[in-house]
């Protein structure tokens, strides 16, 4: 009977990847000296060259979604966000989008199920229809009910989407949110007590005729605004514990009067002394909106 054989093989004299293939030849293991196995003709598969495009593509792709994510750091009026996003692969799921919306900032912060690529292709369309959206409709809450529509609309295989949309107005004091099934943020205030954030509505990508809130909510200066994705308190470590929302808390409470980037940091470094160098399973992602430091 004639079969096919494919064996991909790693030339140790050739930093090509090539393929060994003949059709309608039984499979033999035997090599002959001119370079052929029995017949088997090799014909390279992928050369240095297309590894190199092919990394010069995924590195491109990472910027795409990098620039729709928005500066890293911003200062508006008397407050500074600050935002990491640390993926356990090459994209990230995680997103974060920052931009501005006439005398308002536009902050979101997300979750696509899934890791890698696909899961970062999915957020970074996510990311487009955020500043779509904000462009046409100025509440939260319609810009939040208009993408999970247009994910519903698009059918089975859209991923389940969290996401918290904050629009904060830096002149006013005050910032407007609607959480679309997220782990809720919290408000911390000056006088140390806590409001967590979930008003909004379910996840998107699930239900095309779901309902989303906002709250318009005082907000200073010396109050902190914290989002985070599940990659932070569910960090693990050696004993199998779980960072958690208490310690995540904790050190927010700690960092009292601080700017947004020093609590950040401090918060992450936190997780990392607590995970005690075990390994991440899932992206990690910050995001921190409190007063700027003072000139």
């Amino acid at each position: 009977m004639g079969c096919t054989a494919t064996r991909r093989i790693q030339d140790s004299a050739s930093p090509e990847i090539g393929v060994w293939a003949k059709n309608t030849t039984p499979l033999s293991t035997t090599v002959d000296t001119d370079g052929s196995q029995n017949g088997f003709a090799y014909s390279p598969a992928l050369d240095l060259d297309e590894v190199r495009a092919l990394y010069r593509e995924v590195f491109e792709a990472q910027q795409v979604q990098r620039r729709l994510s928005g500066p890293r750091r911003l200062q508006r009026g008397a407050f500074e966000i600050a935002t990491e996003i640390f993926p356990v692969q090459h994209f990230s799921g995680d997103f974060v989008c920052i931009f501005d919306q006439g005398d308002s900032t536009i902050v979101a912060l997300g979750d696509v199920a899934g890791k890698g690529l696909t899961a970062a292709m999915w957020s970074t369309h996510v990311m487009s229809l955020i500043r779509t959206y904000s462009g046409s409709l100025d509440a939260p809450a319609a810009v939040v009910s208009a993408i999970n529509q247009n994910l519903c609309a698009l059918g089975s295989g859209v991923p389940i989407t969290t996401m918290v949309l904050v629009k904060l107005d830096w002149q006013a004091n005050d910032l407007t949110y609607c959480n679309a099934g997220h782990f809720p943020p919290f408000v911390k205030q000056q006088n140390g007590s806590v409001q967590r954030i979930a008003v909004g509505g379910p996840a998107m990508a699930a239900i095309a005729s779901a309902k989303f809130e906002e709250v318009r909510v005082p907000f200073s200066p010396s109050d902190m605004f914290v989002g985070y994705s599940d990659g932070l308190t569910e960090c693990r470590n050696s004993e199998d514990e779980e960072f958690g929302i208490d310690r995540l808390l904790a050190q927010a409470r700690s960092s009292r009067n601080q700017p947004a980037s020093k609590v950040l940091f401090s918060i992450i470094a936190a997780a990392q002394d607590f995970a005690q160098g075990s390994p991440r399973t899932d992206d990690l992602t910050l995001l921190i909106i409190s007063g700027a430091a003072s000139k």
